[in-house]
């Protein structure tokens, strides 16, 4: 997908995108290039990853990482702010291809996950052992060459710089744990879910690549705390949206299979607020969270559920709330109007979108 295939991007995330896809580009091509020398065999799998890197994905990482450098004083042409807006990609689909094999999701934005394509390719051509362990091996691996990519990218950062990188790839893991040990226990408090979507989703996508900025044009230690204040509400506004949009989502929009974080079992503030406010008849709908055999019929009770509960209606006053909260944060931010425009112009975006 292309910056100007995203209509509703707002401007100061589409003009981040291009120089950061570009660039993506061109380090896949000399890397297909390289190893298709070695065996042309390694072709296919690296076809995969560069489609799965390029043709998709919003660009929010490198968006804010790139509006907090610029607001901290630095040029938008430089090339350490674009190589470092490629490094977040290429974590992110390390990430992304990671947590479909955890959660054995079929799709992604779409089309089926990587380790579902090489599933079938492996069943297809009749090769030697299991068809469900080659997809997923191959999987595993192409996320960890991603992070190895995005790794190198950012080997020339000062020491700042990288501490937080390094800290942020701590703080995605862990969330993770939280959010498979939350699924495979399948039941979770509020407080223990709120932790779980800040640690997985939200400081990853928003604090931290906003501290990365910062250290990067050399401020960190002045902007720190002013960009917390504003990404650390944004994160947790972010992750709510994409627990709602998981459950009640338009396929279509979203690229996955309707319900499927219900299927999933994940462990949402959504689902622990309507747990708490549940009637026993409610709560027996519930029961069926975690399940892979939900049907539509079975999505549409629960979501009535969440509905009836007024489970839904609380979420959304807090994606509201903390969306709002970010974006009056910025007035203390020492960062310049544009910037500052483009944050909070991101800021709603997030909290409104629907895919």
């Amino acid at each position: 997908m292309s910056p100007s295939d995203r209509t509703d991007a707002p401007a100061s995330l589409s003009i981040v995108a291009r120089p950061v896809e570009d660039r993506l580009r061109d380090i896949l091509d000399i890397e297909r290039e390289r190893w298709s020398r070695v065996d042309p065999q390694l072709l296919d799998p690296l076809d995969v990853l560069t489609r799965f890197v390029l043709d998709g994905g919003k660009r929010l990482r490198p968006a804010f990482c790139h509006w907090s450098f610029v607001g901290a004083g630095g040029a938008p042409d430089d090339p350490r702010i674009v190589d470092t807006g490629a490094a977040f990609e290429l974590l992110h689909a390390f990430a992304l291809i990671h947590d479909d094999v955890m959660d054995g999701s079929v799709l992604r934005r779409g089309e089926p996950t990587v380790h579902s394509e090489f599933t079938e390719r492996h069943a297809r051509s009749g090769w030697n052992g299991e068809s469900r362990r080659f997809g997923e091996g191959v999987a595993i691996l192409l996320g960890d060459l991603a992070e190895v990519y995005a790794d190198r990218l950012m080997s020339s950062a000062d020491s700042t710089t990288f501490e937080i990188w390094n800290e942020l790839k701590i703080e995605l893991n862990i969330g993770q744990f939280l959010d498979v040990i939350g699924a495979a226990r399948g039941s979770v408090d509020v407080e223990s879910a709120r932790r779980i979507v800040r640690y997985k989703s939200g400081k990853y996508t928003i604090e931290r690549p906003l501290h990365i900025g910062a250290a990067l044009a050399g401020r960190l230690d002045r902007l720190a705390e002013p960009l917390s204040r504003y990404g650390e509400p944004l994160g947790d506004a972010f992750q709510l949206r994409d627990d709602v949009l998981g459950t009640f989502g338009d396929s279509d929009r979203t690229g996955k299979p309707v319900g499927d974080d219900l299927r999933e079992g994940k462990p949402t503030p959504l689902l622990a607020i309507a747990r708490d406010r549940a009637t026993p008849a409610q709560l027996s709908d519930l029961e069926r969270v975690g399940s892979t055999e939900l049907d539509l019929d079975d999505i549409r009770a629960i979501q009535k559920v969440f509905i009836d509960t007024g489970a839904l209606a609380t979420i959304e006053s807090d994606i509201a709330s903390l969306t709002r909260t970010a974006i009056e944060a910025l007035d203390e931010a020492d960062i310049n109007s544009e910037a500052r425009n483009a944050l909070a112009e991101l800021a709603r975006f997030v909290g409104d979108r629907d895919g």
